[in-house]
């Protein structure tokens, strides 16, 4: 299978180039960049360095490619396709926000959710990071109709998540040894979880209390959910692990979750705690493979009836 890369110089586009040019069905044909267009891949996404000879191009033809990820900036998707005609037979996944509402015929790409409807999709709309993390801690208690009327959530999050581009806020000498809270109550994110949330449990309008906090450190997501319960341990444990029991990457902890056990992998760890009336899920993904470019390709092996885990088997560090 033939892969196109637009906007390449992003960190979701460095790691879905290092996961393609490891998967055992697919041949990349042309990595996009207009910033960087003549230059090697690896002069951007240096951790490339020795693993490939591939140059950024300034044009493309979509109909020289089976599928193609789209990895520009929100609002970016909309534009492109504004500008280039959508050839029939292509397959698209994008990862930014635009067709997160499934429109233009877009189907929702979070696995867990619709792996049946990505199957025969041709368009996907990959979910955002945090909208990964939060919806895989609820998606079994909505399942169950056991969502609240009030649900609180807070979250960290590594700077890679702000976006390869420079802010006041991701460079070094703030982000580190620094914590902070940013849009909360009001994250972009809530849209699709709420849609997902409503399309499993009838009825449900409720409201979910998020607080987003920038991390100090480089990847990864660590979110944290809690409702007032009557459920046991036991049994919330039992509905997790039943519910993602086909989900080769969602992974239902015998114990308490870190971070570390999920970076630089495509997993969602999950941990479950449960006492006096209360239940917390802890979700630990990484923001750049599971929360994007890991789920992206793992979208693409479903669309085109690949091994789900194919290329994605990647290792946690052990340190």
């Amino acid at each position: 299978m033939k892969a196109g890369i637009i906007g390449g110089a992003g960190y979701t586009a460095g790691e879905l180039t290092r996961l393609l040019i490891n998967h055992p069905e697919v041949e990349i044909g042309f990595i996009h960049s207009t910033s960087h267009a003549g230059q090697p891949v690896s002069a951007v996404h240096e951790g490339l360095l020795g693993d490939t000879d591939l140059c950024f191009a300034a044009d493309f033809d979509l109909n020289a490619v089976d599928v193609l990820f789209l990895c520009q900036g929100h609002g970016k998707s909309t534009q492109f396709w504004a500008e280039h005609p959508l050839p029939d037979t292509l397959r698209v996944i994008d990862l930014a926000q635009d067709f997160r509402d499934e429109s233009a015929g877009y189907v929702y790409g979070l696995p867990e959710l619709q792996r049946q409807r990505i199957s025969g999709a041709r368009l996907v709309a990959n979910p955002g990071c945090f909208a990964t993390a939060l919806q895989l801690s609820m998606l079994p208690l909505a399942a169950a109709g056991m969502l609240p009327d009030r649900i609180s959530v807070s979250g960290v999050t590594g700077s890679t998540g702000a976006g390869v581009k420079p802010g006041s806020t991701t460079h070094f000498s703030w982000r580190s040894d620094n914590l902070s809270v940013y849009k909360p109550f009001n994250h972009q994110h809530l849209a699709e979880i709420c849609r997902s949330l409503k399309g499993l449990q009838n009825g449900w309008d409720g409201v979910i209390d998020f607080v987003p906090v920038r991390g100090n450190f480089a990847r990864g997501i660590y979110a944290m959910t809690w409702i007032h319960t009557d459920m046991t341990e036991e049994a919330a444990r039992r509905l997790y692990t039943d519910f993602y029991a086909t989900a080769p990457f969602t992974i239902v902890a015998p114990g308490e979750v870190d971070l570390k056990q999920a970076v630089n992998t495509n997993k969602a760890v999950i941990g479950i705690t449960a006492t006096e009336g209360r239940l917390l899920v802890t979700c630990a993904i990484d923001n750049l493979l599971k929360g994007a470019s890991g789920q992206a390709v793992q979208n693409m092996n479903i669309m085109a009836g690949f091994d789900e885990t194919a290329g994605l088997r990647l290792k946690p560090s052990a340190f």
